[in-house]
């Protein structure tokens, strides 16, 4: 067994040992259950086109027992060199089963499968000497063998299409059925979300999906590229699986799995702020759900971890040494760079400092408490960058309307997948929630209107002007917004279109609109504040440890708000 599958025992271990530890706590953690992990065969829904002689290629579409006969009805038949690209209709995560009918040469059949997020990205040419296309963390551009009379399944990634193309130059094949292998955990959605806006509601269930899709054997960044535990990127997702699927084991098992793998001199994921980030999501978890045994597990970490961070305090300035970092499109402004992580070490002592209190480590509570003292005194300039005004705000070193006059001024052209759901909340600190429901209908809402069935790594807006569906071919004249956009990590085809991180509107339009606000450990007491803007209703649910919350607000004719309250036994709504 090597260093790595280890630590993956280890987190394991230490999974189920906080189950069995805390069986009669109030959020009774569950062991970890990656049996809930199923597959399911879907079919594809459109043919996007074919290439040579493809005879009864709407077959394909046609329902498949999953059983193949020596007498089957009908295929479709494969003539040399010939192609279909087919549509799975949404993003999947998984493979592709391929299955074969009786025919007079037995030899196994050589095809080529693409899979992709986009129709560019599945007709791309993984070999061309110029593409951004890849087989990172998972391949999706390979060559396979079909057997006669028998079925292959391969691949395991994510995409909505797939190209298959014959390579044999002497034979034809008759092809039963294309069918995708959708892996997903099998778990219900107790979280909801509708209002008058169906173009919100459909936001808010498309950033629920991303996420689901990510919830693989950890929580993942993305499901074609970064396939990986990535502390930062998992804040939001964090904040969207509580509010849709309520505490779900991946999100301790991840946590832990990072822990366990970096000392605490170290920095997650070689970054700074992505340690930051995982004292921040402990805050969070304790909040919602009071799981003090498993805070527990995490103080001797937790306290070495604050000692470093504290170590990195000059002056009250943050001085990290290395791993500096924010988010992709601040990457190159270093001003921005340094006003965030001074923020972020704010919140992150602040949320020590509540950790340390909550599990009486009065030594380490004291620690904190002197050490953000020092942070608070220095706040940087902002800049006018929206991403570094936000998180200022939301510590309080600015005023919430000084951040919120230089994100709404910046518009959606200076929004981030990942630090949008930041400014969001930057713009809710400063009350201006009919700005932030129009910057989620323009920002997130533009990738839907490209075709988009999950939220993306990145997505820049001005490109998507001019830009094609991500579900066609792209006409001339037209910008390919997968093969020609992107920048960094992810230039090109290498972009993800399923990434967790971009899944913020879900768990602000859950917190802010239907107005579910927890004032107490464990959501013991709520407040119900709802803020519709322009809005005429509203409806939904959020789970708790006592239980699912349930509101419908209505807007009456003269502006207030009728609302209508279910609350599980065991929270107090306090006005």
């Amino acid at each position: 067994m090597n260093i790595r599958s280890i630590s993956i025992a280890f987190a394991v271990a230490m999974a189920v040992t906080a189950c069995d530890t805390n069986k009669k706590a109030l959020n009774d953690e569950k062991p970890v259950n990656d049996h809930e992990i199923v597959s399911e065969y879907v079919a594809p829904t459109r043919i996007v086109l074919t290439k040579g002689d493809v005879a009864n290629a709407e077959h394909l579409l046609e329902p498949y027992s999953g059983q193949v006969a020596v007498g089957e009805p009908s295929t479709t038949l494969f003539s040399p060199h010939s192609s279909i690209l087919l549509d799975f209709g949404e993003e999947l995560q998984g493979g592709i089963e391929i299955t074969r009918a009786i025919s007079d040469n037995h030899r196994a059949a050589r095809f080529r499968l693409c899979l992709g997020e986009s129709v560019s990205e599945a007709l791309s040419n993984i070999d061309a000497k110029e593409t951004t296309a890849t087989n990172d963390h998972s391949v999706r551009d390979l060559e396979i063998s079909v057997p006669w009379l028998g079925s292959m399944q391969i691949g395991n990634s994510g995409f909505r299409f797939a190209r298959l193309d014959l390579l044999d130059d002497d034979m034809q094949v008759p092809i039963v059925a294309v069918r995708a292998i959708s892996r997903y955990r099998d778990i219900p959605q107790t979280g909801a979300f509708k209002c008058s806006d169906e173009r919100l509601n459909t936001i808010w269930q498309t950033g629920a999906r991303t996420v689901h899709l990510c919830m693989q054997d950890y929580l993942w960044d993305g499901i074609k590229r970064d396939r990986l535990v990535w502390l930062g990127d998992m804040h939001p997702e964090v904040m969207t699986v509580n509010t849709v699927f309520g505490n779900h084991e991946v999100v301790r098992k991840s946590l832990d799995y990072a822990r366990n793998i970096t000392p605490p001199t170290e920095w997650m994921n070689g970054i700074c702020s992505y340690s930051l980030w995982w004292i921040i999501i402990h805050h969070h978890l304790y909040e919602w759900y009071a799981g003090r045994d498993y805070l527990a597990q995490q103080h001797d970490y937790l306290a070495s971890l604050v000692h470093t961070v504290i170590d990195n305090i000059k002056d009250g300035r943050e001085s990290y040494s290395s791993g500096r970092f924010i988010d992709w499109p601040s990457a190159d402004l270093p001003d921005v760079i340094h006003a965030g992580l001074q923020a972020l070490t704010h919140r992150a002592l602040a949320a020590a400092e509540d950790i340390a209190r909550w599990l009486g480590d009065d030594a380490l509570r004291d620690e904190c408490h002197s050490a953000l003292e020092q942070v608070s005194g220095h706040v940087p300039s902002h800049t006018n960058n929206g991403q570094a005004a936000a998180l200022l705000a939301l510590e309080g070193m600015i005023d919430a309307e000084e951040a919120a006059k230089v994100i709404t001024d910046g518009g959606p052209e200076k929004f981030t997948s990942f630090m949008g759901y930041y400014l969001l909340e930057a713009l809710a600190a400063a009350g201006r929630y009919d700005d932030a429901l129009q910057l989620i209908s323009t920002y997130w809402g533009r990738m839907i209107d490209l075709g988009a069935t999950t939220f993306w790594e990145d997505f820049n807006y001005a490109d998507s002007r001019n830009a094609a569906r991500i579900d066609e071919v792209v006409p001339e004249g037209k910008f390919d917004i997968h093969a020609d956009g992107g920048a960094y990590c992810y230039v090109g085809l290498r972009h993800s279109f399923c990434h967790g991180w971009a899944s913020g509107p879900t768990a602000w339009l859950s917190r802010h609109v239907l107005g579910i606000e927890p004032l107490d450990i464990g959501f013991r007491k709520v407040r119900i504040n709802p803020h519709l803007g322009g809005l005429s209703w509203a409806e939904g649910a959020l789970p708790t440890p006592y239980g699912i919350i349930k509101v419908r607000h209505t807007k009456r004719a003269d502006g207030t708000i009728e609302s209508k309250v279910e609350l599980p036994r065991g929270v107090k709504r306090v006005k």
